[in-house]
């Protein structure tokens, strides 16, 4: 009887986790992006309402209404959850589109929620949390937007023609053939709210053009919908402030001026290039290690489902922010309910009016819609599975991105356990180990100069990993002796400047269940007499625990002491050792705050005050963030203090910690042409803490062991093929690179 009990039990457990991951799959779709169709349908619906009166977004005129974004919408957890855990039906799908009123006396932003799809019939108004305005100065800049910059651009830098010429040795804005320039235009646009104000930098238009100033800044108002009414309101040339561009001329040909004179450019001058250059050692006429799949890729892709060594989750790129993952299960069981990046900023110092005013904040530049193509063998191995994105951001027909994100295992090259057990006597009892093979999903952002590469690592032991790698250029300014107080000088007449790099994610754990709870730990020393000596005395280290029941009180602040542990867990849940099911946040970061609380542009990214901040989930505080905050930082339509400022309980509740990780960047001429990624990665990592009974990874099959055998032989115990098997493909490097329209 007690047998036939047993096996009854590992049946309903068979079936649980079969159904567990039916179901998983099941919901997958309702997190996965708009298709093309989906993105068609929205704007032809709201294209056909006449009292919208819609234009084409990249119509030539400013003053009108038009679409700025489409994307999913996601539906609330607690909707997502009866699909997840119950089978149930999938909620209509749904899009949030952003509309730019540009076109009536008081120009607005409205967001709506446009349903159901792939047939929408209705649209009702998003608002955000505490029904806050959203300004229509804060709204991202387009296309069309530039285009007139470009032509007020044209205009300024005729007048001053001859002193860029002279200064440049030849580079000019306008009739140019290639020695032209062309520039950066710095946020956020102004010192306040209600501003559009710019400043933009001049560079040389060669390769590497970031690297490349040439000392002219102006300030450009194009508040006015009109720009026949955009104005220059300062210049700035090396070193030197004037309030207009004819001021500056005047006094330039008047020879009161300081002049810059760069030196003459020499297409032969690799400097800000890609080109090798240098003697290397490393042989030329092979190539590197690759890798392989001996017998094909043992993870698995439905659409956005993936499944890898009991790991499952649905991924999206969201246009405005970039990569998350839904509904992240190990062996069946849910770990968090959502990972997902949330901003990204670079706060830069400098002396110049442009790298004084950068604050780039870049959900603000769209950054999930900058995921552009990834070249197997450098961005993924060649191995990897490449997936196309569809984003519809400033334009008129949904944009695809080719390649543009990929998932692959890889080895590590580090094993993930072993042990080599000595007999001490020049032999040994037994060497056992497991290689260490883990699946990475991974995807970029180019935000301008910069390269930011997202993944999301998943372990064979239950560990997550969440890192980004920054590379790409660095932004440079004109050199100014002064400037060396911000940065290294790095070429003639170019300053590369100081800046911290500052990434918030989502973390919205779902530990055993949704109840959970946060404690942190630390060690204590402890002072004791010593039992088994009573004239002495053991001083040793003891944990010490701190739940954490407020918001406020889980709320650690950057300068203050962080815990050595932080751990959710859930209260109800307890392992065969009588633990807590629980998982802690390891941070691998360098991150500091960026300016001082309530500072101007710091109230629009609260969020950074705090290496970690846990909340409770609230459908109405779905992001830390908003395309709007780049644009006017000083009053955000988001602010993420509004989420802890309520000091609501978070015992046994349904927890979300919201992350910041970062480092501070002091350029050097080792970052010349570009940012290298050793050294610059920072994240964190998912690490369950007495949430199984043992170490998870027990259930690989990849673990070897080696005993002596009875003739001294090695005994080698493995349950994997003993042959590997094939090598990488014969196919050739291919690369696109291109992205458009569909």
């Amino acid at each position: 009887m007690r047998l036939l009990f047993l096996l009854q039990l590992v049946f309903l457990a068979g079936c649980s986790a079969s159904r567990a991951r039916d179901w998983a799959h099941h919901g997958a779709p309702m997190f996965a992006d708009l298709t093309v169709h989906e993105l068609k349908a929205v704007r032809a619906y709201l294209h056909s309402i006449p009292e919208l009166g819609l234009s084409d977004a990249r119509s030539e005129i400013l003053k009108k209404n038009s679409i700025l974004l489409i994307e999913l919408h996601l539906p609330r957890k607690h909707e997502a959850l009866r699909v997840l855990d119950r089978g149930q039906a999938k909620p209509l799908r749904q899009a949030r589109v952003v509309v730019q009123f540009g076109n009536q006396a008081k120009p607005s932003i409205t967001e709506y929620i446009v349903s159901p799809l792939p047939n929408p019939t209705t649209h009702k108004i998003k608002t955000f949390k505490g029904d806050k305005p959203i300004s229509f100065e804060s709204r991202p800049i387009t296309s069309v937007e530039y285009d007139h910059i470009v032509a007020v651009l044209q205009k300024v830098t005729t007048k001053a023609h001859k002193l860029l010429w002279e200064t440049t040795g030849g580079f000019s804005f306008t009739n140019c053939t290639d020695r032209c320039l062309t520039f950066s235009d710095i946020a956020p646009r102004g010192l306040g709210p209600g501003e559009r104000r710019t400043w933009i930098m001049l560079q040389k238009f060669v390769e590497g053009y970031f690297l490349h100033p040439v000392g002219f800044e102006l300030l450009l108002n194009h508040m006015d919908l009109d720009p026949q009414k955009w104005t220059v309101e300062k210049v700035w040339y090396n070193g030197q402030y004037f309030d207009s561009v004819e001021e500056l001329v005047e006094k330039y040909d008047a020879g009161v001026v300081e002049k810059a004179k760069l030196p003459d450019h020499d297409d032969s001058d690799l400097y800000s290039t890609f080109i090798p250059r240098g003697h290397s050692n490393t042989p030329s006429n092979i190539h590197g290690p690759k890798f392989v799949e001996p017998q094909g890729p043992r993870y698995h892709i439905d659409h956005n489902f993936v499944e890898y060594a009991g790991w499952s989750f649905a991924y999206r790129v969201r246009s405005s922010a970039g990569l998350q993952i839904f509904d992240l299960r190990f062996n069946g069981e849910r770990i968090a309910y959502e990972v997902s990046l949330q901003e990204a900023i670079a706060f830069y110092s400098g002396d110049t009016p442009a790298a004084m005013q950068t604050k780039y904040i870049d959900a603000g530049w769209a950054m999930g819609t900058s995921t552009y193509e990834l070249a197997p063998g450098i961005d993924c191995p060649e191995i990897a599975t490449f997936v196309d994105l569809y984003h519809f951001f400033d334009t008129d027909k949904p944009v695809q991105h080719k390649n543009a994100l990929c998932v692959f295992e890889m080895s590590t090259g580090m094993p993930l356990r072993r042990h080599f057990n000595s007999n001490f006597q020049g032999g040994y009892n037994f060497f056992a180990g497991l290689e260490n093979t883990v699946l990475v999903l991974r995807t970029t952002s180019t935000v301008y100069n910069y390269d930011y590469i997202w993944d999301f690592v998943f372990y064979q032991n239950g560990v997550m990993e969440v890192k980004v790698s920054a590379t790409g250029y660095i932004h440079a300014t004109f050199f100014t002796p002064n400037g060396l107080h911000y940065g290294s000088k790095v070429y003639n007449s170019v300053l590369g400047n100081l800046h911290t790099h500052l990434i918030h994610y989502k973390v919205d754990l779902d530990i055993a269940g949704r109840e959970n709870s946060f404690e942190s730990i630390d060690l204590k020393f402890v002072n004791f007499t010593n039992p088994w000596s009573p004239k002495n005395t053991i001083l040793q280290s003891k944990l010490h625990k701190t739940q954490h029941k407020t918001e406020r009180s889980a709320a650690f602040r950057f300068g203050k002491k962080f815990p050595r542990y932080i751990h959710f867990y859930n209260p109800n849940e307890k392992n065969k050792w009588g633990h807590e099911r629980g998982y802690r946040i390891q941070l691998n970061s360098h991150a500091h705050s960026v300016l001082p609380r309530g500072w101007r542009e710091e109230n629009g990214i609260s969020w950074s005050r705090y290496p970690l901040a846990v909340t409770r989930h609230k459908d109405s505080e779905t992001t830390s963030s908003s395309i709007y905050t780049q644009n006017e930082p000083w009053d955000p339509v988001v602010s993420f203090e509004d989420y802890i400022r309520n000091n609501e309980e978070i015992v046994n509740q349904d927890l979300v910690a919201w992350v910041t990780v970062g480092f501070l960047h002091v350029p050097h001429s080792e970052d010349i042409p570009n940012t290298a990624t050793p050294g610059n990665a920072v994240g964190f990592f998912l690490r369950p803490y007495n949430f199984f009974n043992e170490d998870a990874s027990l259930s690989s099959k990849s673990t070897v062991i080696v005993r002596p055998g009875p003739d001294g032989k090695p005994k080698v115990q493995r349950w994997t093929p003993e042959v590997i098997g094939h090598c990488v493909t014969d196919k050739p490097f291919f690369y696109n690179g291109t992205y458009a329209n569909v």
